[in-house]
């Protein structure tokens, strides 16, 4: 390994790294191609040619050791019976995304598309007659809990409990900081709740979750596969489109011509999705398991040591963009990585296109403009969004 490898003693994970990462991401990508983070003991891929070379290399940078930063945490969600197609290779990895990933595909969502689009028209309808709202709670929170998790058919606990399930798994992916520490009783209970709830004669005959265990007597797939399954539907389906929609809205409520712009052009709607996603990656950082030594222009990782994935970081890489803290519609970043790339590339991400495109579609047909207030920052170690956006309404 080099001795005078690249080195930083930022902080991504403290109060401010949250705060505001991106000036300590561009000091990362100043530093190197890989950066030896100190504080927390691994390495960093912070630019986005080696963001997505790791990406699209399962087999040398593999998830099946999992994704977190903590070994007790990638230990208990990889390996059988704990793992989902997130934390598995080829072929483990493609028989449990086939069961998981079926009605997430385009085609499946044709027949929830006019679902979706109606709660989208009843939600602006509601916002126009308040005209001052959250924009988190009363628009961005609203498809998702309504629509999705309906969908997904848990028992109403279930229900009642995947948003704090979810944050908590994305905080413990993270360091054993303190919002590490504080999601590992919940990350228990939600693995509990798995185990014994979510099973059949308890969940919704015919969504997405009872599809699992039906594909398991099918022989499609291990029955104690199931659990870790199960989790892909309550951890990543809800919140990563509630943050994506959260920092759409406010991009576009703090650049009105950009407003104006789309209302003008609405094929420019796909566009501006993609742009709000590469400045604001709902997800910062998951982490890969190096299993070769391997070489990033001049700096060497030994097999054995792990990488912190920055996709956020790597979606506002001067390297790569040309103005990348600019918000324009008109760049259309279609290959953005803030869902991924490769093999575990997000599979939630044709619904959560749906969802925000039917959203962003009704606000077009009744909204002349909106302005947002000053966002509340949700702290996570994992996730970047809101708690909370104010947001006033100025209907047509």
């Amino acid at each position: 390994m080099s001795i005078d490898r690249p080195s930083s003693g930022i902080d991504l994970f403290d109060r401010a790294g949250i705060d505001n990462p991106y000036p300590l991401y561009r000091q990362l990508r100043d530093t190197g191609p890989a950066v030896w983070l100190e504080k927390n003991g691994l390495w960093c891929i912070p630019r986005y040619k080696e963001v997505k070379a790791v990406l699209g290399d399962y087999r040398r940078f593999t998830t099946s050791h999992g994704v977190a930063m903590d070994p007790a945490v990638n230990k208990a969600t990889s390996g059988l019976g704990q793992a989902n197609s997130l934390t598995s290779d080829p072929p483990f990895h493609d028989q449990m995304r086939r069961i998981t990933g079926a009605p997430l595909l385009p085609n499946a969502l044709k027949e929830i598309e006019g679902t979706i689009q109606a709660a989208a028209r009843q939600v602006v309808t509601d916002i126009c007659e308040r005209r001052h709202v959250d924009a988190m709670a009363d628009v961005a929170h609203v498809l998702p809990l309504t629509v999705v998790s309906e969908l997904v058919g848990l028992p109403p606990y279930g229900r009642e409990s995947m948003l704090r399930w979810a944050a908590a798994t994305f905080n413990a992916m993270g360091p054993m900081n303190d919002l590490g520490q504080q999601a590992l009783a919940q990350i228990q209970e939600l693995h509990r709740f798995c185990r014994e709830d979510a099973v059949p004669g308890k969940l919704k005959p015919n969504g997405w979750a009872a599809r699992i265990y039906a594909a398991a007597e099918r022989g499609e797939v291990p029955i104690q596969q199931c659990p870790g399954m199960m989790r892909e539907y309550i951890g990543p389906s809800l919140d990563t489109t509630i943050f994506a929609t959260g920092h759409l809205l406010r991009l576009l409520g703090e650049h009105p011509a950009q407003w104006q712009l789309l209302k003008k052009d609405r094929s420019l709607i796909p566009a501006a999705i993609n742009e709000a996603l590469r400045m604001e990656a709902p997800i910062r950082s998951f982490s890969r398991y190096v299993r070769e030594d391997s070489v990033f222009d001049d700096v060497a990782i030994s097999a054995g040591d792990r990488v912190l994935v920055l996709y956020a970081s790597a979606n506002r890489d001067e390297r790569k963009w040309d103005r990348p803290d600019a918000f324009d519609i008109t760049r259309n970043p279609r290959d953005h990585v803030a869902f991924g790339f490769g093999i575990h590339t997000c599979a939630g991400m044709h619904l959560a296109r749906l969802e925000i495109t039917a959203l962003l579609t009704a606000l077009l047909e009744r909204v002349e403009r909106f302005d947002v207030g000053t966002p509340e920052i949700s702290y996570n170690n994992t996730l970047r969004g809101y708690a909370s956006l104010p947001m006033t309404v100025h209907p047509a």
